[in-house]
């Protein structure tokens, strides 16, 4: 199994990376929260690594940090949770966010995840709570959402990052146009940031596929 993989990065998106490392090139599923971390493209990475095997499948899903992967293998324990799943609920929602919705039962939180819903916020809420307390952190409406014409070059691609873990395109452009107001001038990993916030914070609904 790899458990962990250090390389040249070759391609970034925000949902996967492609690693090179002792001239294979490795395709690896990544959070957003990673995305915007690993660095720029030809650069040095190293990630933790969950190997998913099945009979006709090996993925590999990549991590920051063990405290991220460690959650993500918690998330997999929950009945009807695969690999993909985890991966957007990671992406959905600042990492200490979603440790304390878990916490404090919060449904709300969780339902305004793409891809979750209730019956899937209850199981992660019923079978989680006693579970991550290691992972525990040190402990107004929006506008209209604007024409996609108006962002920024960094703001697209928040956009588009957004977009790729099923966010509904005015709530997306909505959040970035709130998150601008937050990080004036910020680069894409705070802009990302904020834009999460708000959106994990049920000012916007995302789109239930």
């Amino acid at each position: 199994m790899i458990a962990h993989l250090r390389g040249t990065l070759l391609f970034k998106k925000s949902n996967k990376v492609i690693i090179e490392a002792a001239g294979v090139g490795y395709e690896v599923f990544i959070p957003l929260s990673t995305f915007y971390e690993v660095g720029e493209v030809g650069s040095i990475v190293a990630l933790h690594i969950y190997t998913h095997v099945r009979e006709d499948t090996l993925a590999l899903y990549g991590f920051q940090s063990e405290r991220e992967k460690g959650l993500f293998e918690k998330l997999l324990s929950v009945s009807g949770v695969g690999p993909r799943l985890a991966v957007t609920i990671l992406s959905g929602v600042e990492t200490q966010d979603l440790i304390a919705a878990l916490r404090g039962g919060n449904l709300g939180v969780l339902l305004h995840i793409p891809g979750v819903g209730k019956k899937t916020a209850e199981r992660l809420i019923l079978e989680l709570r006693d579970k991550i307390q290691e992972f525990a952190a040190e402990e107004a409406p929006p506008a209209p959402p604007p024409s996609a014409a108006s962002l920024s070059d960094i703001e697209q691609d928040a956009l588009s990052a957004l977009l790729n873990v099923g966010y509904a395109r005015p709530n997306a452009e909505a959040a970035i146009i709130e998150a601008r107001k937050e990080q004036p001038g910020g680069d894409l990993e705070q802009v990302l940031r904020a834009a999460l916030r708000l959106l994990s914070r049920r000012f916007f609904a995302p789109e239930k596929r």
